[in-house]
């Protein structure tokens, strides 16, 4: 399998990854502008216009964006987090050009009909309603707004029903005409692709485009907090973070490989001790999330009410403990799992394709695999 990388004069990015024996793609175009881009005035406009992508350009209606991937079998969506903005589709080999033409469609024509923006706007405030019904997905929010309380990095992606309520077309083009220049952006693609097909397709579809710069986003600075909150549940929700490193520091790894040793599986420390031993949750775990320059350790669990302080001091000593007591076969387990879990992944044309993406974002090349 051969990575190749190739900047447009006007820093557009391509990179791409062929791999022997697939007939199908997966190809995608990674925008850096997610939540953290936005001003408070602007919190969840990157979410909102994810969700534009597919209402219509000036060249093709909804249904005809969706007709023309689904017509040839594929598919395609789109995402947004914190950082950035995905927009993606899965094809066959003959149908990469195609996939290209109507993601390139989607990003530099939308309609923004206004009619459409009401119809969209209904479907986030049902999704914000949602969220804030699902204590499980909501209390995710709640941790990182008080980690990192009054920034960017803290605010929820979907951004608050008021804010939703007010953004307009105006607002959408605006953004767009921040974050959505060529630097900005890196297409992506792995499995059945030519690297110098996609290039002359990039540089005709995107080659145009002036260079600008967009506004940097904000450091993120752990700060800490605490958050509580009184619903009429079954069970008690509690996540607990830690600061870890973001995907630019040397312990990048060592973050991973400890949070999948404290509490990645079902062997591990806390699953083990909180579930196993004391019968205290079905549900904990503790996962590395990372971003540019900074990161959190995050454990959650699921318990009685009446239970969940007691697995809270549980999951505190487990961690104070791992300092002094954590084997090296326990270090070697989850560093396996990691690198089982990475290379199973990275099966998937799609996997890899992300991948990539977020590799060229972060460090502006695709580190080997051997290198990670």
């Amino acid at each position: 399998m051969t990575v190749q990388l190739h900047t447009l004069s006007n820093g557009f990015r391509i990179v791409t990854e062929h791999m022997p024996g697939l007939k199908s793609a997966s190809i995608g175009i990674w925008v850096n502008a997610g939540g953290r881009h936005e001003t408070q005035q602007q919190n969840g406009i990157a979410h909102f216009l994810e969700h534009m992508a597919f209402k219509g350009t000036a060249r093709r209606s909804a249904l005809e964006i969706a007709e023309a991937i689904e017509d040839v079998g594929g598919y395609i969506n789109a995402y947004t987090s914190r950082e950035m903005t995905a927009y993606y589709a899965r094809v066959l080999q003959d149908d990469v050009p195609l996939a290209l033409d109507v993601i390139a469609d989607i990003l530099l024509n939308p309609a923004f009909d206004p009619r459409e923006i009401e119809v969209e706007r209904g479907v986030i405030l049902q999704e914000i309603g949602q969220a804030l019904d699902t204590p499980d997905d909501i209390i995710f929010d709640w941790l990182q707004e008080v980690t990192y309380p009054d920034q960017p990095l803290g605010r929820t992606i979907l951004g608050p029903s008021e804010r939703v309520s007010a953004f307009g077309e105006d607002d959408l083009r605006q953004f767009v005409q921040q974050y959505y220049g060529p630097e900005q952006m890196i297409l992506s693609a792995a499995g059945a692709v030519d690297h110098d097909a996609i290039v002359a397709e990039a540089e005709k579809l995107f080659g145009h485009l002036a260079a600008r710069t967009a506004p940097l986003a904000p450091a993120g600075l752990f700060l800490g907090g605490e958050h509580r909150a009184v619903k009429q549940l079954e069970q008690a929700h509690f996540t607990l973070a830690l600061e870890a490193p973001g995907y630019r520091h040397d312990a990048i790894y060592t973050s991973q490989i400890y949070s999948m040793a404290l509490g990645g599986g079902m062997s591990s420390r806390l699953f083990q001790e909180a579930r196993e031993k004391r019968g205290l949750c079905y549900t904990i775990f503790a996962s590395a999330g990372s971003f540019a320059d900074t990161g959190m350790l995050t454990i959650y669990a699921g318990t009685s009410g009446e239970d969940v302080a007691g697995l809270a001091e549980l999951s505190i000593d487990e961690i104070r403990r791992s300092a002094d007591d954590m084997s090296e076969a326990e270090v070697a387990r989850a560093r396996t799992q990691l690198k089982a879990g990475m290379l199973m992944g990275l099966e998937s044309p799609s996997s890899r394709c992300e991948r990539l993406a977020r590799m060229v974002a972060i460090w502006d090349r695709v580190p080997t695999l051997e290198e990670t």
